[in-house]
């Protein structure tokens, strides 16, 4: 059996007889792969949240000379509630993700004569994959909240005028809003069709 007999194929509800694939049809191997993308990059992220948890002791020193310059224990404080709500919006994510792979994999299970096709409600696919979409972008975003202060702890406040710490945050900011966009488009491309 060649790669293309064995990608599985997804009929939807609206083509409930199953027998031939119509116009909506399409393979649920997309999704899941898609999906698998999702979790992995969550999971590169949760690892980023962890080393964010391990800079929130207080009494740390900045690497900038004077000592006004380093955080109080409200930056600590701060970081350490973004870094939570950044891992809860991962792992909701994630979960999403990982129940909506099950669900296809079951699905494709249930018919013997066709293991590699499942008929699938499209809206709860979509609707799944917009929830672990949205909660990845949130976390994104609550993440790079905790990014800032994890460089104001190390280099300095920015209300001090640190210029590096400056220049990180800009980049940090840039950089990632930017790749978010790129990312929101395309989730709401796919979502659209």
């Amino acid at each position: 059996m060649d790669e293309s007999e064995r990608s599985p194929k997804v009929y939807y509800a609206s083509n409930p007889g199953g027998s031939s694939p119509s116009s909506d049809s399409s393979t649920t191997s997309v999704h899941v792969t898609a999906l698998d993308g999702l979790v992995n990059v969550n999971s590169l992220f949760t690892i980023a949240v962890f080393v964010g948890l391990s800079l929130t002791t207080p009494g740390q020193h900045s690497l900038e000379n004077p000592s006004a310059c380093d955080a109080g224990i409200d930056v600590v404080k701060k970081l350490l509630v973004f870094e939570v709500v950044s891992f809860s919006f991962f792992l909701f994510s994630s979960l999403v993700a990982q129940g909506l792979k099950l669900a296809i994999n079951l699905l494709n299970s249930k018919d013997v004569d066709e293991v590699f096709r499942a008929t699938i409600n499209r809206k709860v696919l979509r609707l799944g994959m917009m929830g672990s979409a949205v909660g990845s972008v949130m976390g994104c975003i609550f993440l790079v909240l905790s990014m800032v202060y994890v460089i104001e702890i190390r280099l300095g406040m920015l209300s001090c005028g640190s210029k590096p710490a400056i220049h990180a945050v800009g980049a940090l900011v840039l950089l990632v809003s930017s790749a978010l966009v790129v990312y929101i488009s395309t989730a709401f491309y796919a979502f659209m069709h």
